[in-house]
Formats: C-alpha cells, structure tokens, sequence
C-alpha cells in the first residue's frame, strides 16, 4: 500500500503531489490523458511551435510563493516578466493612442493621461493605492483553506478609512461600479473591466470588484512567462516531483474510488487496483464524484451535490495561431505592447452583448477578444523568423440553440476573431500561416473542462470562497469519505493558475495525519 493516489495531474494536482513527496510521502499521480499538465501543458500543434493548451500567462502562482518553496528554478523553471503587462488599442479609425500598462505605476498613468486626460490618470494613481493592499491581502485569503479564522486573518487590520461596514461592501460591489467610481473614459473602464472578467463572470455581478482591483497588483509583480511554454511549469512540477520519489502514470484512467477499512482503492481502466492510506481528486469535483459513485458511494447526496453545482454556459473559445509577423497597432507607441495581454476591447456594452447572448445559447454579436504573442518575448516557441499568437474569446456557449453544434461553427467563428484583431492591427490576418481552434466542446473533449468552462465551475460569489464548490465540499473534503482531499479549479480559490488549491489540500492532508499519528501514539 501507498501514501497516496493524486487523480488527474493538472497543475493544482501535481503541487500536492509534491508537497506530500517532500513530507517523505510514496505518491503516484494518475492521469487519463497522454499529456501531462492538463490546462496548464504545451504541445507541438504546428511543426517547430509549442503552443499551449490551455493557460499562456501566469499571474497569481507567481504571488503565492510555491515556486520558491518547491525550488522550481532548479527544475528548469524560469519566468520572463510581461512589461508592458497589458495593452489596450485605440478603437480602429481614431487617431487616438492606446493605453500601455506597464509595471511601472508612473509610466502607467502617462499613457493614461496622454489618451484619457490628467484625472484618470490622478484617479488610476488612488485606484492602485486603494486596491493594492486589498489585493495583497486577497492573494493571502487564496493561500490558506477557505475558513472563517483564516479569511478573518487575511483581512484583519485592514486599514478602510470607512470602517468595516464599508469595506465589505467595497469588496462585495460589481467591478462596473467600482470602475464607474474612480474613471471617467469608457476606454479606461472598459480595458480593466476585460481585465477583471478574465476570471470569468461579467462585471455587473456582485463581487466582481476585487477581479477588476487585482489590476494594481500588477504593479508588484506582473504576469509572468514560462520559457518555453505554459507547459514549463509543469515540467517543473514533475521533475520535482520524481527527485522526491514521486511517479507519474500517463494513460491511464481512474474508473472508481472506493473505501474499505482504513484505505483507498483506486481502480483504473488498466485493471489495476491501488491501495492507498490518501487519495487526493485533481480532476474536476462532477468528474470525482462519479468515481466516488462507482465506488459506492451514497447516490442521493451525489445527485443533491451535482443539481447544485453550476458549470455555467460556457465561458469561451480558443484561436492559436501560427503567423509570420507580430501584430502591428497603429496605435502603440512601440513594438514592446505585444509582449503582454492585448485587451481588445473598447466599450463595455460589447462585453455585456458577448455574456448576455451566451446565456441566451447564441455567438456573441461580435466576440469580446484577448490577445497573446509571447514569441516576441520568448523566441524559443516558434521557428525562427515566425510567431505565435494566440486569441481568447469569452462567454462562447458550450450549448447552442437551435440543435447548431460547434463542429459546424468554430471555423467561422474563429475567423471573426482573427477579424477583431485584423482591425486594430491591420494585414495581421494575411500572417496566418496556420492555426488550431479550440471550441468550447473541444475543451471538454480534450482536457475535461466539462461545459467548456476553463475554471470548472462558475466564478459567481455563491461558488466563492467558504462557499466553493459548495458549503459541504470546501474544506478540500468529502464528508464521509475520510482521506479524500479536493484540489483544482474546482475548489478554493477557483480557476486561474495558482497552485494555492494544492498546497492546502497536501497541508490539510499532512495535518490530518499528523493527528491520527498523535492518536496512536496517546492510545499506546
């Protein structure tokens, strides 16, 4: 018998695998597909490119202090920083410049000031003040298990200057009442809206403002580039991972879980059948609780759990692309704006059309487009003399009306995307050479993103926190399934690269059994 069986080896996953070989844990990671890393892994999609699968630039593990705590550095880590980290183009046919977000607050609020006027500029300065600190602290509430002592930590001695009864009610506002506060340009809004909505919901919902107030701790630390692809990381992970005795099983699929005395039988569709004191679930929570089921678990309360576990319509669609040129904007100041995130969007009426009509089951009237060129930044990832760029376009539906189905539509719709960009940058789409779309049902189908949604379930405040993926399910815990712990997107914080859900599932897992150690001992 094993120490533990990690199900799925997705980034969260296998940042509890290594945290528990550390502890001098046996641990075997098991994952179904024949790529390692799930979301979060680079592969050759057109010949001599490493293009991502899912995840591109990573923002939040970055602030967590796992990768200095793993000494991913040593295991072939290393992060370039996107400085410019965002760039936002004027809308085409305007002779106005584009707004550049640079690490450098300073440097910001020139280019803020030069498109926007002096006021956004001073308003932005007191944005970053403002929203730093509580950013800080919100990436300190990520790093612990969701519980009330640990949330209180996080936030205590806060300084509000309106007392906690106005914090809070800061903190649990809509992004686009935040936003309506401080600015006055619709371009400014708009860009940092599109910001904040990466992590999925529209910013008219309630507790959106922290997403939009994340912005101002890219002043600290920016979004960072893996060398050599998304990938990278995990790489990192399994390197060190196996230096600790760690294995890793591609190929091979988990079919049950099931309890029997003090272990855990993990079944596999190999035939295998492991013996382990822990299992840790990094796939996605619908998916754990189907192996659960097969193992015998109660169905009543599984079918209670999955009715109120809320995938959403779908959050979007993916365009790689292979081009020979970057994207040129008429409206950046220098060619250095690709090297981040291209926010091209410039009314927040066309996020609201692109989310409603989601909801509704219909392609947005006109796709809501980020744009990634990391070649220009790390030249390792396309052949020389070419580049890569990939699209994400938000709030695509996974389910269609009218009986319509992706495999029909996706090549269209991804040259309406390609066309968002086209017009900002002019002739970019004449240096597409090839490209790979990847459609909500494709997203499922390859990396089981169920519903197409890359954060598993909806970011919405009710799947928040103490409340992620729901009240019974986020201590990292089954109830009466004792030694199963939950990690990834699923779970505490949510979507987004971070490896905070696989830290404290291997923490609370470690202190679990430290616990039942200590009660043999007291019995001896």
């Amino acid at each position: 018998m094993i120490d533990a069986v990690v199900v799925g080896s997705g980034h969260n996953a296998l940042v509890s695998a290594c945290y528990l070989a550390r502890s001098g844990w046996s641990v075997e990671v098991i994952e179904r597909d024949t790529v390692l890393g799930g979301a979060v892994s680079t592969v050759e999609r057109f010949p001599g490119y490493k293009v991502d699968r899912g995840s591109s630039a990573h923002i939040m593990v970055r602030h967590t202090g796992i990768v200095e705590e793993l000494d991913l550095g040593a295991h072939g880590l290393r992060y370039l920083d996107c400085d410019p980290w965002a760039f936002a183009p004027a809308p085409a046919g305007t002779d106005r410049p584009g707004i550049v977000f640079r690490r450098s607050l300073e440097a910001t609020c020139r280019s803020i000031e030069e498109t926007c006027g002096a006021a956004d500029a001073d308003a932005y300065r007191r944005f970053v003040d403002v929203w730093g600190p509580r950013s800080a602290r919100v990436m300190r509430a990520f790093s612990n298990p969701p519980t009330a002592p640990a949330l209180l930590s996080s936030f205590w001695g806060l300084d509000t200057g309106g007392g906690g009864s106005d914090l809070s009610r800061q903190f649990l506002g809509s992004g686009d009442a935040l936003l309506d506060e401080y600015f006055d340009d619709e371009r400014l809004k708009a860009a940092l809206a599109w910001f904040g909505a990466q992590s999925g919901p529209p910013m008219s919902e309630p507790g959106t403002a922290p997403m939009v107030g994340f912005a101002a701790l890219m002043h600290t630390i920016p979004p960072g580039r893996a060398v050599g692809g998304s990938g990278a990381l995990t790489a990192a992970l399994a390197s060190r991972l196996q230096s600790d005795g760690g294995t890793v099983t591609l190929g091979e699929s988990v079919v049950s879980l099931s309890r029997d005395g003090d272990a855990w039988t993990t079944r596999t569709s190999s035939g295998r059948e492991i013996r382990s004191r822990v299992v840790v679930a990094g796939c996605h929570v619908l998916t754990t609780l189907c192996l659960l089921e097969r193992g015998g678990y109660d169905p009543p309360t599984l079918a209670r759990w999955r009715r109120r576990i809320r995938v959403g319509p779908g959050i979007g669609m993916v365009v790689r692309l292979a081009t020979d040129a970057l994207p040129a904007y008429p409206s950046a100041p220098d060619d250095t704006v690709t090297d981040g995130l291209q926010l091209l969007v410039s009314d927040r009426a066309q996020l609201r059309l692109a989310h409603g009509a989601a909801l509704a089951g219909e392609l947005p009237p006109r796709p809501a487009v980020l744009g990634m060129s990391f070649s220009g930044l790390d030249p390792t990832i396309a052949p020389e003399g070419r580049h890569q760029v990939t699209l994400w376009s938000q709030w695509q539906p996974y389910r269609l009306t009218g009986g319509r189905r992706w495999s029909d539509l996706a090549a269209r719709e991804a040259d309406r995307i390609v066309a968002e960009m086209d017009a900002l940058a002019p002739g970019f789409g004449e240096s597409v050479l090839d490209r790979h779309v990847q459609s909500p049902q494709d997203l499922e189908d390859e990396m089981g993103l169920l519903g197409g949604n890359v954060m598993h379930v909806e970011m919405s405040l009710d799947h928040m926190m103490m409340w992620r993926p729901l009240p019974e399910l986020s201590g990292h815990r089954v109830p009466g399934a004792d030694r199963l712990y939950l990690t990834g997107a699923s779970t505490h914080p949510g979507g987004g690269v971070s490896g905070a859900s696989g830290r404290s599932a291997a923490r609370i897992a470690l202190r679990d059994d430290r616990k039942g150690l200590a009660r043999v001992w007291r019995r001896r």
